[in-house]
């Protein structure tokens, strides 16, 4: 007659293997942890609160290195440009992306950007995509009145375009840099993915530091 207390060892080898099995993992993880997911936090442009001389000088320093790579950078104006003037002031790079703003005192108006192909005359009429691109109005008269105006002087041809995204060698941008006209060059490094980057322009009527713009003024009918 068997004797039931006999231990079961093929359940006893079973479980150990069970046991043994799920400390292989957890050692698999601690030595090769998992991947986590990228996070993009490369940025062109200041962000709200900073002094405008910090930014400038931020700006120069990415243009630093030696190396020949291609840079994605953002080009900022003295003064806002009319499309025609663009490619002049791109330093012959390739522009990737024009920015508009509508400038009206003590009233806010939307910062549009404009994918452009590669080629003078995208970025010339790139300023009626802008008005396309323009939030939709919305039940708000005022801001329906700020949609309608942006539409209209860019459709016109205003003097709005604010910044340019371009393209280039670090030799590039630091001559373009010091042209007339141009306020600041910001570039990232050489392996920022397109597209995984939030770009704002230095607006030419930011002096001082970074605040949001009043919206108090009256929105002018043309």
């Amino acid at each position: 007659m068997p004797d039931r207390r006999a231990v079961p060892w093929g359940r006893l080898a079973v479980a150990a293997a069970a046991v043994g099995l799920v400390v292989f993992i957890v050692l698999l993880g601690v030595l090769n942890p998992p991947r986590t997911a990228g996070v993009f936090t490369d940025r062109l442009g200041p962000e709200q609160g900073d002094e405008v001389a910090d930014y400038l000088a931020r700006a120069k320093d990415s243009l630093n290195g030696a190396d020949d790579a291609d840079h994605w950078a953002l080009v900022s104006f003295t003064e806002p440009l009319v499309p025609e003037q663009l490619p002049p002031n791109s330093g012959g790079m390739r522009i990737a992306q024009v920015l508009y703003h509508v400038a009206v005192p003590r009233v806010q108006t939307p910062l549009v950007a404009v994918p452009v192909p590669a080629g003078d005359a995208a970025a010339i009429s790139s300023a009626e995509s802008a008005a396309w691109l323009l939030p939709r109005p919305t039940a708000d008269e005022r801001s329906a009145r700020i949609v309608a105006l942006s539409a209209a002087r860019l459709r016109s041809g205003c003097a709005c375009a604010v910044g340019l995204v371009v393209r280039g060698p670090l030799d590039g941008l630091r001559n373009l840099a010091s042209r007339n006209g141009i306020r600041a060059v910001q570039a990232l490094p050489a392996d920022a993915v397109a597209g995984r980057f939030a770009v704002t322009p230095l607006l030419p009527n930011q002096m001082n530091k970074i605040l949001p713009e009043p919206d108090d003024g009256a929105v002018p009918d043309e």
